[in-house]
C-alpha cells in the first residue's frame, strides 16, 4: 500500500528538482558568464539525469540485497 503513494512523491520530486537545478545554475553560470536555464530546460536537464541515474541506483540496491 505505500508504494501506491511513491509515484506521485516521484513526480513531485521530478518537478521541485528542477527547480532547484534552475536556482542553483543561475547562481554558478553568473561566476563563469555563462548562460542560465530556463524552467523548460531545467526539465529536459533533470530528465536526462534521472534516466541516467535511476539505473546505477537499481543495480545498487539490487546488489544489496
Amino acid at each position: 500500500m505505500f508504494g501506491l503513494f511513491l509515484i506521485p512523491a516521484a513526480g513531485l520530486g521530478f518537478f521541485f528538482g528542477a527547480w532547484i537545478l534552475m536556482l542553483f545554475w543561475g547562481s554558478v553560470a553568473s561566476w563563469f558568464d555563462g548562460p542560465t536555464l530556463s524552467y523548460v530546460n531545467s526539465l529536459w536537464v533533470n530528465l536526462g539525469l534521472w534516466a541516467s541515474v535511476c539505473p546505477l541506483v537499481i543495480g545498487a540496491f539490487r546488489k544489496m540485497s
